[in-house]
């Protein structure tokens, strides 16, 4: 066996949008995704993707937007990882579906759920590829301060998530 090689991957997805990267493990992921997204948040305008890693091995994809849909399938393609997932949501937050989407029977687990840019690392091997971890966002700057704390309570009030 030859020693398996690190690829970054960043994720390509649409401005102001949200993803959800995962992994799992049979073919129904795609139904039951969808109907947890689309059953928590009526409306959302979402697309999914998950690949297979056995048989026919392809993407399989849904959603509400047929763009939202087709960045999932060409993330899951660059990625070239078996049983993994991806959501693209838009208007909607991954806290609204999070828990929903971690219910879903064949969801083993979530790498990121993030509105921020996303590197993931890919290790390959002459079997495949698979996810060794994300990069999600940017490194830190400092450590909060009183006003920092103040803005961030804030926000949550101004947003609806705190009372």
């Amino acid at each position: 066996m030859e020693s398996p090689i690190l690829d970054v991957v960043d994720l390509d997805f649409p401005e102001g949008c949200n993803v959800i990267l995962g992994q799992s493990h049979f073919i129904k992921t795609v139904e039951d995704l969808y109907e947890a997204v689309a059953g928590t948040v009526p409306g959302a305008e979402f697309g999914l993707a998950f690949s297979e890693a056995s048989g026919p091995r392809l993407v399989r994809s849904d959603g509400t937007s047929l763009e939202l849909r087709q960045a999932a399938e060409r993330n899951l393609l660059r990625l070239g990882c078996g049983h993994t997932f991806m959501i693209v949501l838009n208007g909607v937050f991954p806290i609204q579906v999070l828990n929903q989407v971690k219910m879903v029977p064949e969801v083993c687990r979530i790498y990121c759920a993030t509105a921020n840019p996303v590197q993931v690392i890919v290790g390959r091997s002459d079997r495949g590829g698979g996810v060794m971890g994300v990069i999600d966002g940017e490194p830190p700057l400092a450590v909060e301060i009183e006003e920092d704390v103040e803005n961030r309570l804030e926000l949550l009030r101004r947003i609806g998530y705190k009372r």
